[in-house]
Order: structure tokens, then sequence, then C-alpha cells
């Protein structure tokens, strides 16, 4: 996105990396959780923040349907808007990074370009992928917010709904940090595939 001010410069702060670490027992990152609707992405991420900050490291769930409902309300769902909706997500996870806290991004985030940008906006291995993989009738099954059920049914009258996975695309990671099967998986055990990811890249300083 092109930047229109131009009377802006960046300030810098006085408050180094490692004094951020030293003082929150982080080595922050952005932990992005991306996956079909109903795959168990944000229950993954809020017991995932449980156990951080129960552990002493801050740690913080951006959702994508909270920041639908405040930052990014003016947003619909076309392709366009999609990528602004991560974009900003995106940002706001840099800087919830940069301040030491560990950022755990729950959005379904369809498109590989619009995931590989945020990791081009942090240092190499700041950013974490993970993949919460489940299949479409599984998700199907689940559906806790009864998008699948409507968007079969708008289908069916001819008025697509551009639900991702149904009559809208989802670019699955190719080479995600960390691969969830939640057909498979417990959410306990996803957050420990999670947590040990974190530990071995020294991301958590115990």
């Amino acid at each position: 996105m092109t930047i229109k001010a131009t009377n802006i410069i960046r300030h810098a702060g006085k408050v180094a990396p490692d004094e951020r670490t030293a003082a929150t027992g982080n080595r922050p990152c952005i932990v992005w959780l991306t996956g079909l609707s109903g795959c168990g992405k944000s229950t993954i991420a809020m017991s995932l923040e449980h156990q951080l900050v129960a552990s002493g490291h801050p740690a913080y769930v951006l959702d994508g349907d909270n920041l639908r409902h405040g930052l990014n309300r003016d947003l619909g769902f076309s392709p366009e808007e999609r990528a602004e909706n991560i974009r900003r997500a995106g940002e706001v996870a840099r800087l919830f990074a940069d301040a030491g806290v560990i950022a755990l991004c729950s959005f379904i985030s369809p498109y590989a370009a619009d995931r590989d940008a945020i990791r081009a906006m942090v240092e190499p291995g700041q950013f974490v992928e993970v993949f919460v993989d489940a299949p479409l009738n599984i998700c199907e099954q689940r559906d806790p917010k009864g998008l699948y059920k409507k968007a079969r049914a708008a289908i069916a009258e001819g008025r697509p709904l551009m639900l991702t996975g149904v009559d809208a695309p989802y670019e699955a990671p190719r080479h995600p940090e960390i691969h969830l099967h939640t057909a498979s998986q417990s959410v306990e055990e996803c957050v420990k595939s999670i947590l040990a990811y974190l530990r071995r890249e020294s991301r958590l300083v115990d």
C-alpha cells in the first residue's frame, strides 16, 4: 500500500530488544495460525495465550472476528479487502512483537502472498506460520458459526457467499514452521506442539 502522507518520519525508541527480552522472558515473535473456518485456530490460540501468560510470558491473541468488530470493521470480504484486513493485522502484530509480546494471530488469511508479506515485515525467524489443518468435511461438521450451512444454501440458490474453502480459494502453506492436524490432534496436543517449537527456537526464556 502506498504511503500517502509525506511529512512523517520514523522515531527510534530507547529500549533495545535484549532489554525487552530481559523484562518479559520472551524473544517476541508472531505466531500466525491460518486455516479454514472451523479448523480450530481461535480455540488453539486462546488456550496457548492462557498457558503462556500463566507461565509468565506476555502474549495476546489477535483474532480475525474480533478485529472486524473494531479496527477492520470497514472491510468486507472481497479479495482486496481480505488482503487489507491481513495487512492491518500484520502491522498490529508487528507492533505487539516489538513491544515484547508474543502475538498470537488467528486469521483464515487464505492468500499465501498476504502471509508472506507479513513474514517480510519482521526479522528472520520472528514469523511462525502455523497451518491449522482440518479437512473441509470436518470443518463443515463443526461449523460453529453456521457459515458453511449458509454458504451451501446460497450456492444452491445461485448467490455465492465467497466462503473460503467452498466458493473462494484457500492457499495452504507449503512450508509452515508448524503443521497441526486438528482432526486427529486435541487442542492440548496442538498447544504443546507450538510451545515445544517456541522453546526449541529459544523464543521463550524460562
